[in-house]
């Protein structure tokens, strides 16, 4: 090969080198931006309050990006030195296996998946590329690398979990405990029982029958269909109750929230989402559909996109809350954020307190801010976790 070809081909391969791996940068700085570049005044009464909160959020989506959490970063929502800033005292890590083409709000087809691409660039290992299952395994190892690197973090999979946690965070609030769930169980459909009980070994204890397409399991809010529970579906159900793994309906269609309701004997969640009295579209929960949920113990997790809101700033994610407080009662409301969950929010994880401060502007009690920050999301795992 002549000294002009070796240099055309080098040349080449690394241009390809530096695509892939500048394209999930660029993919990352595009999807997970801020909708507000507003500051929020913290008092000097709020920020002690704040430093006493138990804090807790249902929904990032952190783990899917090619970033070290373990490292403070310049883009993205959420990393563990951010998580620390912002004292939160656990996150849930919920976990996309598949996310099609085009998507939008009202109705998506399950024949085309970004994630294979994004998989590759990101060098994921190649038993990822095609397999649903294995990219929600992949991520559930790379949480357990972060916890143990860590030395002050805690994987919650049941209830001795969270209590070992609790006792080591009171002597020290840098602990904090972290726990996964699943969107969507097209990742498992193929092999339920098998799969199902080694995700929960991994320590999922949180899993959505759907997320943004129908499958084989269950009717999404956002699919085409919009249908109910399939037969696999109500064996999905009996799993969960059996190994008391929560049951998420933030994407499912009014059919499968209805069906669930009627099988599950266990309380629900819906881990990120906004309430259609406050914010009329298809993404978010009907407002009957969340009184029902609530009634049988679950809990509502209110997100901090603009869909979910109606709005770009701190104050819309105030509005929500209050409409969901005045509906649903203090206790069943908590913070379901959907960090780096390919949307724009008004804060990155470690300005959080912004929204404490702007709760408690707008007339919210320290008891019902505690409520909404962490104590209602922490008593719901206390009375679940298997």
């Amino acid at each position: 090969m002549s000294k002009l070809k070796l240099k055309y081909f080098l040349s080449i391969f690394l241009v390809s080198v530096l695509a892939l791996t500048l394209a999930p940068v660029v993919a990352e700085m595009q999807f997970n931006r801020l909708s507000s570049e507003k500051e929020v005044f913290i008092s000097e009464d709020l920020q002690n309050f704040h430093e006493e909160l138990f804090i807790a959020d249902l929904h990032a989506d952190s783990l899917l990006w090619k970033r070290n959490l373990r490292q403070k970063s310049y883009r993205g929502h959420v990393d563990i030195p951010r998580l620390r800033e912002g004292n939160m005292g656990f996150q849930y890590f919920t976990v996309v296996t598949k996310s099609p083409k085009n998507l939008n709000i009202k109705a998506n087809k399950g024949d085309s998946d970004n994630i294979t691409t994004l998989a590759m660039a990101q060098l994921w290992p190649p038993k990822t590329w095609y397999s649903l299952f294995e990219r929600a395994v992949y991520q559930a190892e790379l949480l357990q690398k972060y916890v143990a690197k860590d030395g002050k973090m805690i994987l919650i999979k049941n209830r001795s979990d969270l209590e070992n946690f609790l006792r080591k965070r009171r002597m020290d609030p840098r602990w904090m405990g972290v726990s996964l769930g699943l969107e969507g169980a097209h990742a498992i459909q193929d092999n339920l029982e098998e799969h199902f009980k080694k995700l929960v070994g991994l320590g999922y204890t949180m899993m959505g029958p759907v997320h943004l397409f129908d499958n084989e399991i269950a009717g999404s809010m956002q699919g085409f269909e919009k249908g109910g529970l399939s037969d696999k579906g109500e064996r999905f159900v009996a799993l969960a109750n059996q190994y008391n793994v929560s049951i998420d309906l933030a994407h499912a269609s009014i059919p499968t929230i209805k069906d669930v309701l009627k099988l599950s004997t266990k309380p629900l969640i819906v881990s990120h989402t906004g309430l259609r009295g406050h914010c009329p579209n298809n993404r978010n929960l009907p407002d009957d559909l969340a009184k029902e949920i609530v009634s049988k113990g679950g809990l509502i997790g209110i997100g901090f996109w603009p869909t979910a809101m109606c709005g770009n700033e701190v104050d819309n994610i105030v509005s929500a809350m209050r409409y969901a407080v005045d509906l649903l009662g203090v206790d069943n409301v908590a913070l379901g954020s959907d960090f780096d969950g390919a949307v724009a929010v008004p804060f990155t994880v470690n300005k959080i307190n912004y929204l404490s401060q702007r709760l408690m502007d707008h007339g919210f009690s320290k008891s019902e801010i505690q409520k909404i920050m962490g104590a209602n999301a922490l008593a719901f795992m206390a009375k679940n976790l298997p």
